[in-house]
C-alpha cells in the first residue's frame, strides 16, 4: 500500500511534466530546419526533418515589375498584374475581396515566416509580406502548427508525411488549381506532376464550380461563424484572394457554406478554405486591409506562412 502511494504521485508528475512538453513542443519551441528555402541534404537535416524528402528546384527569377504601375489606394496594374479590392457585406459581416490576373503563374507565390521552414516560427502577415516585397497577400495554411500535412513551397518539398483525411490545394506550375486526398497521393508524385505550392487545410469550398461543402461543415471544432481566409481560381490565372471579419460587433463572421456560396456566385470553379480565425488576414501595398482579430484586440495574429502576389 505504501509502494502504491508513492508511485502513483511519481506517475501524475511524471505525465504533468509530458504533457507540458508535448504542449510546449507544439506550440512554443522554435526549429527552424531549412533557411532561405536552399534545401539541406538528408545527412545535414536535424532529426526532426530527416523524413522530409527535399526536391531542389530554383524559383523563377524571370519576373519583372513594370515601371508605369498605377497604384491607388485600393486597386495596382502594371503589364503583369492587375489587382483590384472591393469590400462587401454578406449579411452581417464585412469581406473582402481581391480579384488578381496575372500574365504569368510565376507571380503567385508562397513565402515563410523569417524565410526559414520549421515549426513554430512566426511572424505577422504584413512583416512576411514587406520581407518578399509582396503587393498583396494573405495569410497561408500555417503549416508550422502541425506535425504531418504536405509542404510544398515554390517547387521545393519540405514535408512529404501525410495526414488522415486532409484535403489540399495543389497550385500547378501553370497556375492551375486542384484538389487532392493526401491519402491518395503521394507528396513526391505531386512534386514530379508540377505541383509548385500544396497547401494542407482545408476544406475545399467549390469544386468544378459547384459547392463543395454542407451547410453543417466546419473545421475542427471550430464555431460556425468565423473570420475566413480563401483563395479561388476563376479562369487561367484569374483569381480571387477573400478575406472575412468576424468575432466583433461589426462583423459576426462567415460559415464554410455561406463562404462557399459566396465564392460560387463570384464565379469560382476551385476555391479552398485557408487558416481562420484570428489569423485571417489581407495586406495591400504595406497596408492591413480587414481588422484580424487575436485575443480580445483587433491586431495580426502571427502565422508561418503567407500567399502572395
Amino acid at each position: 500500500m505504501k509502494k502504491r502511494r508513492v508511485i502513483l504521485p511519481l506517475l501524475l508528475l511524471a505525465l504533468l511534466v509530458f504533457t507540458g512538453y508535448v504542449l510546449l513542443d507544439t506550440f512554443v519551441i522554435v526549429r527552424r530546419y531549412e533557411t532561405n528555402a536552399q534545401p539541406l541534404s538528408k545527412s545535414e537535416q536535424p532529426v526532426e526533418a530527416q523524413e522530409t524528402a527535399v526536391s531542389e528546384t530554383p524559383i523563377a527569377s524571370s519576373l519583372s515589375l513594370s515601371a508605369e504601375s498605377v497604384v491607388t489606394g485600393d486597386s495596382y496594374s502594371d503589364g503583369n498584374i492587375s489587382i483590384v479590392i472591393t469590400e462587401e457585406r454578406v449579411g452581417d459581416t464585412t469581406v473582402y475581396v481581391a480579384d488578381v490576373t496575372l500574365s504569368s503563374a510565376d507571380y503567385l507565390r508562397t513565402a515563410f515566416a523569417e524565410n526559414t521552414y520549421g515549426r513554430n516560427v512566426t511572424d505577422t502577415t504584413s512583416t512576411i509580406a514587406e520581407s518578399v516585397n509582396a503587393i498583396l497577400a494573405i495569410n497561408g495554411d500555417y503549416y508550422g502548427a502541425q506535425q504531418s500535412g504536405y509542404v510544398i513551397r515554390n517547387g521545393v518539398l519540405y514535408r512529404s508525411t501525410a495526414e488522415k483525411g486532409a484535403e489540399d490545394l495543389v497550385i500547378y506550375r501553370d497556375g492551375s488549381f486542384a484538389i487532392i486526398q493526401e491519402s491518395e497521393v503521394t507528396a513526391q508524385a505531386l512534386l514530379d506532376s508540377g505541383a509548385w505550392n500544396v497547401l494542407s487545410f482545408g476544406p475545399a469550398l467549390v469544386e468544378n464550380g459547384e459547392i463543395a461543402v454542407s451547410v453543417d461543415d466546419e473545421v475542427g471544432r471550430a464555431k460556425a461563424s468565423n473570420p475566413r481566409t480563401a483563395i479561388a481560381v476563376i479562369d487561367e490565372l484569374h483569381y480571387l484572394f477573400v478575406v472575412s471579419d468576424g468575432r466583433t460587433d461589426e462583423s459576426e463572421g462567415l460559415s464554410l457554406y455561406e463562404l462557399a456560396v459566396f465564392l460560387q456566385n463570384k464565379g469560382a470553379q476551385i476555391a479552398y478554405n485557408l487558416d481562420g480565425g484570428g489569423s485571417s488576414t489581407m495586406v495591400f501595398n504595406g497596408q492591413v486591409v480587414n481588422n484580424p482579430t487575436s485575443g480580445r484586440g483587433i491586431k495580426e495574429r502571427s502565422v508561418s506562412d503567407i500567399v502572395y502576389i
